[in-house]
């Protein structure tokens, strides 16, 4: 049980020490330095989607031929829905954006922010609870070093993704208190949604390869929708395309040495 509270709070600490850069730092990341951190981040979520989460959704179900891939194939459609609906409901505003995305609302710019990125953490911290859940009720198809590489991952690619929250939040105007506060709430969402994963465990375990795959559908809208084409935009895209392979790397290690 030790292993799962850890796992759980291990991509909320990544994100709280990202955010903890706003004391140690008097201005944002260059750049260069943000389009290969976002491109890492991308390569870690598109690496942990296949390894951690759809190549155990197809083995989890027993079967062979085109029977083994239905519930991966229907639950990560079903997350690209999922996350494409919520884009579309919710409003919010991504930090790089002047222009504000889903319905009118009067909310401030800030918790437009704080939804954005909340959006970006849904899926994460879905994916980390459903690995757990996994790894406690199919220990031979999830293990539980797997789920720990997965938070391991998650946590890693967090850590930069706390800091390119709270440094342009300092930029706005904001204190550094306040900066670091929005920035490490903006992940609260990850340890909440694991750990309500996990305590559903003994109902989800049914339909946990369309969960698994679930997660990997709505971690890969993300990517598609805000990662990938933010680290192309302007000058030094190729940064982002070694960030990229950087974190798809070291993600597919992880979870194949400790999987």
């Amino acid at each position: 049980m030790n292993n799962v509270i850890i796992g759980l709070l291990l991509p909320f600490i990544g994100t709280t020490l990202g955010a903890a850069c706003v004391f140690l730092m008097k201005k944002q990341f260059a750049p260069r330095l943000q389009k290969t951190l976002v491109g890492f981040a991308a390569g870690v979520m598109v690496a942990a989607s296949v390894w951690s989460l759809i190549i155990p959704s197809i083995e989890m179900t027993g079967k062979h031929g085109i029977m083994s891939v239905v519930p991966a194939a229907v639950g990560f459609i079903i997350g690209i829905v999922f996350l494409l609906s919520l884009d579309t409901l919710v409003p919010h505003q991504h930090i790089e954006s002047d222009h504000s995305e889903g319905p009118k609302s009067r909310l401030s710019r800030t918790s437009k922010l704080v939804f954005a990125v909340t959006l970006h953490n849904i899926p994460e911290g879905m994916a980390v609870g459903v690995a757990f859940a996994g790894a406690l009720t199919h220990n031979s198809y999830m293990p539980m070093a797997g789920a720990i590489a997965l938070a391991i991952g998650i946590a890693i690619q967090n850590f930069p993704e706390g800091a390119i929250v709270s440094m342009p939040l300092r930029s706005a105007g904001n204190s550094r208190r306040r900066s670091f506060i929005i920035g490490t709430l903006s992940g609260i969402v990850e340890p909440i949604g694991a750990l309500l994963t996990i305590l559903l465990a003994s109902i989800i375990v049914p339909i946990l390869p369309y969960l698994l795959a679930f997660a990997a559908g709505a971690m890969l809208y993300v990517v598609v929708e805000e990662l990938i084409p933010e680290t192309q935009e302007g000058a030094h895209s190729n940064l982002g395309t070694i960030g990229f392979a950087i974190g798809f790397l070291m993600m597919m290690i992880l979870d194949v040495v400790l999987g």
